[in-house]
């Protein structure tokens, strides 16, 4: 049984129980230890000065004080000491006690001292792994592995591997995962790190030239950012609160009421200043083994989505961003890290803000084999267009007693491999299901649908922001849609290898 630290990057996918990084003891519980120490020197500062200059610990009643005085502080200290060592050995225990093994079918994670815990999950249903690197884990060359496996509260997580060990198991995991032996993968380890190869660790582009292209395909400008998150709607929010804060101040005449909104403003800052610096350095970009994405200044996080492992893609754009032509891509899978995505939103916000190209090329790269060149041009022209003859089935005119602005544009259109909806006039939003990631297809009318002659539409997937649903489309062309699109998914899905990508 194999209990080397994962610190480099030697074969960790090998079948044998291998142990987390060394300093992660320091990571998880050595923080809050050196917090708590300070905390305590703090109070005991003016004690130590008095004593130290010799004016002896003073007359002021304190706590510390009568320790002092009555020749308690030797039992103290000793009490501090045991402690400390208490503490430590217990997190030195816990490292020894928490170890894991890749095999070829399952990442298995054994874990505790008194209360043992053994989490498992299989390899053919990893949805993502996701490489976080706050901060004081990327000084010591840590980083933390998370692998996303569908089903609820399943993900396993390794924190903390070595930084170079964490990026080769990610590879050795997907390419198990892909239906691939990775034979010949890693080799000799390399006992540590040089300062060197740290600092590239610590500078170095979030994307390695060596597992994705060097150069994003999208760009994030920093104006564009900015813009984006000035014309967001918790900035229309954050206006309104602030007039109405004003306008109780002039109607009130009570000026300091103004002073209970300064934590507000100070926590509102921290919020645009958390978005800004989170999505620097994004980037998206192909590999063998799916899409990789990355973002982060300090701390950094990329994330690799294997083949058919996105269930539903959602384009939309926010009243406020209609001048600018700015738009947003949001996913649904099976699973969800814990770890936060780009600009702070949850991880299923696969492009926080983008123009019409960059969403093309996203679009490109999250949908291979599902959407073709020509589809492509059929989505730019429903995110665009007003509506009409444009390619989709768009409600009757009849449906604008209940769609007073969106008749033109609310459609759908049946694809060979995808399903295609699309609504909102104000706030515009195209939905696309690729049929083998359907789970099936509903329809549903109302007393007012009944009479209009319309129905509506839902696409069943996995839980998500995106809500594949269209409604007030006409009745006949509804019951023709559901019986297409239950074709293609059943057809999809019979002919879907996506899970096995490598060996397809």
């Amino acid at each position: 049984m194999n209990l080397d630290s994962a610190r480099s990057p030697g074969r960790l996918a090998d079948g044998e129980w291998h142990r987390l990084h060394p300093a992660t003891p320091l990571l998880k519980g050595g923080i809050a230890l050196i917090a708590i120490l300070g905390v305590i020197v703090v109070n005991l500062r003016d004690v130590l000065i008095n004593i130290v200059i010799g004016g002896g610990p003073g007359d002021e009643y304190d706590p510390f004080v009568w320790i002092i005085e009555h020749d308690y502080a030797g039992l103290i200290v000793l009490g501090i000491v045991v402690g400390l060592l208490l503490f430590i050995a217990g997190f030195y225990v816990s490292w020894r006690m928490h170890t894991f093994r890749i095999t070829d079918e399952q990442v298995e994670v054994r874990s505790g001292i008194l209360f043992r815990t053994n989490r498992r999950g299989r390899l053919d249903r990893i949805q993502g792994i996701n490489i976080v690197r706050p901060f004081l884990a990327r000084l010591v060359g840590a980083a933390r592995l998370e692998i996303s496996v569908a089903g609820q509260d399943a993900n396993v997580q390794l924190a903390y591997l070595g930084s170079s060990a964490a990026d080769e198991l990610r590879r050795e995991i997907l390419l198990l995962a892909s239906g691939t032996v990775p034979e010949g993968l890693g080799g000799a380890g390399v006992s540590s790190a040089s300062a060197t190869a740290r600092l590239g660790e610590l500078l170095g582009p979030e994307l390695p030239p060596d597992a994705a292209p060097p150069e994003s395909v999208v760009q994030m400008h920093l104006g564009r950012l900015l813009g984006s998150l000035v014309l967001s709607g918790f900035t229309v929010f954050l206006l309104a609160v602030i007039a109405a804060f004003v306008t109780v101040t002039v109607t009130t005449r009570e000026y300091l009421f103004l002073l209970g909104f300064v934590p507000a403003i100070i926590g509102m800052g921290s919020y645009y200043v958390s978005k800004f610096t989170k999505s620097l350095r994004y980037s998206i970009a192909a590999t063998p083994d799916g899409i990789r994405v990355g973002f982060g200044l300090l701390s950094t996080s990329n994330e690799t989505l294997p083949p058919g492992r996105i269930h539903a893609v959602e384009v939309s754009q926010p009243l406020f961003w209609r001048p600018t032509g700015w738009w947003e891509i949001k996913i649904n899978r099976a699973s969800h890290s814990s770890a936060k995505g780009a600009a702070g939103q949850a991880n299923t916000t696969i492009l926080p803000v983008g123009n019409l190209a960059d969403v093309r090329k996203v679009l490109e790269l999250v949908l291979p084999g599902v959407i073709s060149a020509d589809e492509i041009a059929l989505l730019e022209r429903g995110l665009t267009s007003k509506g009409g003859d444009d390619g989709f089935t768009n409600s009757p005119a009849r449906a604008r007693v209940i769609r007073w602005f969106s008749v033109r544009r609310n459609g759908f259109v049946v694809l060979p491999d995808a399903v295609v909806l699309r609504r909102g006039a104000v706030w515009r939003t195209l939905v696309v299901v690729p049929a083998a990631r359907m789970q099936s297809v509903a329809l549903h009318q109302g007393p007012l649908l009944r009479r209009l002659r319309l129905a509506g539409i839902r696409l069943h997937t996995v839980a998500g922001p995106v809500m594949p649903y269209l409604g007030a489309i006409d009745a006949e062309l509804a019951v023709r849609a559901f019986g297409d699109i239950s074709q293609t998914a059943v057809a999809s899905a019979g002919s879907d290898t996506s899970h096995r990508w490598r060996t397809a």
